[in-house]
């Protein structure tokens, strides 16, 4: 078996590269690459290890030909252009717990340096002055946070503050009221914290509802004096309006580690009494830079070796210890994608896959993708599990999941439907004792089947002689027929065959099925 090969293209901590070389993949080392230079080289790697100065474009994505998965040793993606990588079925991964605690810390190290003025106190001291008077700070004792985003690296700082016994306000869409109280912390809108913080210090990615969440309009809002935080992203915060803040008095202090533009080599900002800058430090202590390198080692190695998916940002995860045992499961969803998709003769605008019994137990999200990435192959040539829910939503398929973890006829059952001109149309599968993917019902009709290799699908009428037309027509053009599958609802009533056969049936040969009495449709099959 081929070694996956990894480049690491940005300076990353030495064991990254060892820990991929222990792992079982070829890796190789080369840093500081210029966009045509990187071009040049990457169509010949599986895995690509990144930090911030690598920029994965779009014609860097259409260069790598064989590139199956993208790892950012730290939070931001921004140098990843994600949509355009998983048109492409390839994987995107950051690791964002690697830094949270470097990052929380220097959050809490800015609002220290924000309330007691530390840095024009020691720029005055060094100076020759003694000016003990000019700088009256405030304690954080009994003062009120407000959390903007209580994520990973947000809960971090709200356990910290907690421990300095300040009060913590927190705004975020996705805080549930019982993890509020799980961290201790008050839940609230975005213009209730900002009425009562104290200090207000951000943790939220960039995104089109957050880009400005401290415009002009919510600063104003703000208690009078107010000092402000924000080690998160460039971009969350009006610069101008910040500084506009701070001239008037309104915003007491603020504290940037990042810039809408950076570098931030010259900023408005700059020079403001009462603001501290720092050059994007948050994830910069030599703990944080070892384990993220370790961990997007780690990460890519489980998913180029064994499948695993952790940290992906379009893909659902599935740990290492999961792949194994989903494996089985993704393979018969693919295979009742396969044949739904095949058989398809209309536009599907709905497809609902249900789990039942042990399939209802396991992780959801990587059956789903499974179950698309087999439909829409019948379609397109490039899909994966990563791009099937990126297309499917592409073509305005509405997707539904469905689990019953009770027990039918069957322990475990999958089964996918599609809405048709005719109805809901649904064929459902199994898992045999030995993991082997089996079809127990197509269409409403009881038959049992592998679906393996070349097969023919044929709907008739249950009759007599039917199936002697059908192996003479085969026999006479010297194709051997492997495994006869056969259901019908009733007798003399609609009937199916699947026929797995040992080499492709020619169209003329499909025709001339077509053509036997009762006979009302032919497809050949490929799994």
């Amino acid at each position: 078996m081929t070694k996956p090969k990894v480049l690491i293209s940005d300076k990353m901590d030495p064991q990254a590269a060892q820990i991929f070389r222990e792992r079982g993949c070829e890796v190789d080392e080369i840093t500081g690459l210029k966009p045509d230079q990187l071009k040049e080289i990457i169509g010949k790697y599986d895995g690509l290890a990144i930090r911030s100065a690598t920029k994965v474009t779009k014609e860097i994505i259409d260069a790598a030909t064989n590139l199956k998965v993208i790892g950012r040793a730290g939070i931001g993606v921004d140098n990843v252009d994600i949509p355009y990588a998983s048109a492409k079925g390839i994987v995107v991964m950051n690791t964002p717990f690697g830094n949270s605690i470097t990052t929380a810390e220097h959050a809490i190290a800015l609002m220290f340096a924000l309330a007691r003025q530390l840095p024009e106190a020691d720029a005055s001291t060094q100076a020759g002055k003694w000016e003990k008077n000019r700088f009256m700070g405030v304690e954080v004792t009994g003062k009120t946070l407000g959390l903007i985003g209580a994520g990973n690296i947000g809960s971090i700082v709200a356990s910290r503050a907690l421990g300095l016994k300040m009060k913590v306000v927190a705004f975020d869409p996705f805080l549930t009221p019982e993890r509020a109280i799980e961290m201790g912390v008050e839940k609230a809108d975005l213009d209730t914290l900002l009425a009562k913080a104290d200090f207000i210090t951000l943790h939220t990615p960039l995104t089109d509802q957050t880009r400005n969440i401290l415009s002009a309009e919510n600063l104003a809002k703000t208690k009078k004096g107010v000092r402000i935080i924000n080690c998160a992203r460039g971009g969350l915060i009006d610069e101008a309006a910040l500084k506009a803040g701070l001239d008037s008095g309104h915003i007491g202090g603020a504290a940037l580690d990042v810039f809408q533009t950076e570098p931030a080599t010259d900023s408005p900002l700059f020079g403001t009494p009462n603001f501290i800058s720092t050059p994007h430090l948050g994830a910069s202590t030599s703990e944080a830079q070892v384990n993220v390198a370790l961990q997007v080692a780690e990460q890519l190695s489980d998913y180029l070796l064994s499948g695993g998916v952790t940290n992906a940002l379009n893909m659902p995860s599935l740990s290492a210890e999961e792949a194994p045992k989903l494996k089985p499961y993704m393979a018969l969803a693919e295979k009742l994608g396969s044949l739904v998709g095949q058989l398809s003769r209309d536009v599907i605008p709905r497809i609902s896959i249900h789990s039942e019994g042990a399939a209802a137990e396991l992780n959801q999200k990587p059956i789903v993708s499974a179950v698309l990435a087999g439909f829409l192959r019948t379609q397109t040539d490039t899909v994966n599990m990563v791009n099937a829910p990126f297309l499917a939503r592409e073509r305005g398929i509405e997707v539904r999941e469905i689990k019953t973890e009770r027990e039918g006829d069957y322990s475990t059952l999958i089964r996918v439907s599609v809405k048709t001109s005719q109805g809901e149309r649904s064929v459902a599968g199994t898992l045999f004792g030995n993991g082997a993917p089996r079809l127990v019902e197509l269409f409403g009709i009881k038959v049992e089947a592998d679906l393996d290799g070349t097969m023919l699908y044929i709907a008739n009428v249950d009759a007599p002689g039917f199936i002697g037309g059908v192996g003479g027509i085969l026999g006479e053009a010297k194709i051997n027929i492997g495994t006869f599958h056969l259901g019908r609802r009733e007798a003399g009533g609609e009937a199916i065959l699947l026929l797995s056969v040992d080499e492709t049936v020619p169209q003329t040969l499909v025709d001339k099925i077509c053509a036997l009495p009762n006979v009302h449709r032919v497809c050949p099959l490929k799994f």
